[in-house]
């Protein structure tokens, strides 16, 4: 698989375009899902909900964090992590935006 073209692209849709890649693994999927139906959690927790190794896990929450939907604290040897509210507002208003302009232009 080549690499993608950003090139080209305004930095909003390459920022968009790199959390919604983000957002295309199911096991992120859930991690998500599960830190919107709680405050916060404990990586730990979320080796009891998933069917991933800690590692895998661990992995997959880098990989949230680096796009901005995820924030951690450290609290002792743990890291709490949730869910960023502005950055998950900027992709809502965002789908929001083409969703508009797809119920304004129905052309098909």
């Amino acid at each position: 698989m080549g690499i993608t073209k950003t090139i080209g692209f305004s930095e909003e849709i390459n920022t968009m375009a790199d959390i919604l890649k983000a957002l295309g693994h199911p096991a992120r999927l859930s991690i998500m899902q599960y830190l919107a139906n709680s405050p916060s959690c404990i990586c730990n927790d979320l080796v009891l909900e998933l069917p991933l190794a800690q590692p895998t896990i661990s992995r997959h929450l880098s990989e949230l964090k680096r796009v901005g939907l995820i924030q951690g604290q450290i609290s002792g040897k743990n890291i709490c992590y949730c869910i960023n509210p502005q950055k998950w507002n900027e992709v809502l208003q965002h789908l929001e935006t083409i969703t508009v302009l797809v119920s304004k232009n129905k052309k098909c």
